[in-house]
């Protein structure tokens, strides 16, 4: 890793042009390539259990590494994150302070079974400026090697240091020691389950920048619109089911409950089970598969599925609804379907959330989406960066400070 803190400071002096010119080069690659990485992907697919929800995450195929490679050139056609000018002031004494925007240094970042991530991390913390140094999981072994093999490849041709990415091994010694590299990382981005964030949150001495899992709820009111509602409830549960954006629980206002068999009629095509609350319960019984309607529990509430299944709770009001969301979110992505501007501003503002959304999917929490080329994570914390972290998140920002022999 020390090498790492080396190449973040050749990073740090690229011009923009060359940095973009490197990362079309290795979307180029990616694409010449796709035989090559998928090889090496059908390695990790085989040893995991197809009916695991992780599967999804981990398998690569020749479209997604062709999204992949749309998506590393879109993040080369953004602007520069550095060299912002944030701030710019004389004091009465005459000294000049501009607050100007700059890499983290080097980012490390910790992830599970996606091995996308290793191209979304690099093509960001490049763009900023930054070095990265990678943990993926053992489950993506052999992909990522593959792809982190590619890029520094890539880089070497270039007349760089392939150290500004740095792959290591997928071992739990290798993850503890990136936990403790004070001095040669600058910041960890955990990207996972909520058992790897909470581990690393709780054992990291290296600064970090919290990406919570996914408990999602679309709330439909009483003045929901059904059409609507019936294709932000399919679009969220099964639009790919293993992302932390997927809805994981459906609130419904107790006047509308006629409506469910409705709201949840399509999700029979994908086998979804859904734990209802009695009164949910009674108004799918018969109108929905008896194999896939359950009655709910405690522990149906407040799950991340990563799964064909969802939950639903009857409320009698927003308030009931608001109370439910700020028990049970994980302050992610949270959505209202209501005609009513009233009660749907209500609800943009009290949630609590990364990202909270009115008449539209939670499936657009997603870095692409928001137009930031890729995510390094979705944080859902408070500090520096909250939802879809692009370049912006990835830089931090310092003074300079001009004078003419001023002292104090």
């Amino acid at each position: 890793m020390r090498k790492s803190r080396i190449a973040a400071r050749s990073a740090a002096q690229l011009g923009d042009e060359r940095i973009n010119s490197v990362l079309c080069a290795v979307a180029n690659e990616a694409e010449a390539r796709i035989s090559y990485i998928l090889e090496a992907n059908q390695c990790d697919l085989a040893r995991m259990n197809p009916d695991d929800p992780k599967y999804d995450r981990l398998m690569l195929t020749a479209e997604r590494i062709r999204s992949i490679a749309a998506d590393i050139r879109a993040v080369a056609t953004l602007s520069s994150p550095l060299n912002r000018v944030l701030c710019d002031t004389t004091r009465p004494n005459g000294m000049h302070l501009q607050r100007i925007s700059v890499p983290f240094g080097v980012v490390g970042v910790i992830y599970e079974a996606r091995p996308n991530v290793s191209f979304d991390v690099f093509s960001l913390c490049f763009k900023a400026g930054n070095a990265c140094v990678l943990k993926g999981g053992s489950d993506a072994e052999k992909s990522n090697v593959a792809i982190v093999a590619l890029i520094r490849e890539v880089l070497e041709r270039e007349g760089l240091d392939p150290n500004i990415v740095t792959l290591l091994p997928s071992t739990r010694e290798a993850a503890d020691k990136l936990l403790h590299a004070v001095d040669d990382i600058d910041v960890l981005i955990p990207r996972g389950s909520a058992g790897l964030i909470r581990y690393v949150r709780q054992h990291a001495t290296v600064p970090v920048i919290e990406t919570g899992a996914g408990v999602c709820h679309t709330y439909f009111d009483k003045y929901g619109d059904t059409a609507k509602g019936t294709a932000i409830v399919l679009n969220a549960k099964t639009r790919r089911v293993s992302v932390c954006n997927a809805l994981d629980c459906l609130l419904i206002h107790a006047d509308r409950l006629g409506d469910l068999p409705l709201l949840c009629g399509a999700l029979t095509k994908h086998s979804v089970r859904i734990f209802a609350d009695e009164a949910a319960f009674e108004a799918l019984r018969g109108h929905y598969p008896t194999d896939l309607l359950l009655e709910a529990t405690d522990e149906s509430y407040g799950t991340e599925f990563l799964s064909y299944t969802m939950s639903i709770r009857t409320v009698a009001s927003a308030d009931e609804a608001l109370e439910h969301i700020c028990r049970y979110s994980s302050k992610h992505s949270e959505c209202i379907v209501t005609e009513d501007a009233d009660i749907a501003e209500r609800f943009l503002r009290e949630v609590d959330a990364a990202c909270v959304y009115h008449n539209v999917s939670t499936a657009f929490t997603d870095g692409a989406q928001f137009g930031l080329g890729a995510e390094i994570g979705i944080s859902t914390q408070k500090l520096h960066a909250r939802g879809p972290m692009g370049l912006e998140e990835l830089t931090t920002y310092k003074w300079l400070v001009r004078g003419d022999g001023q002292v104090r």
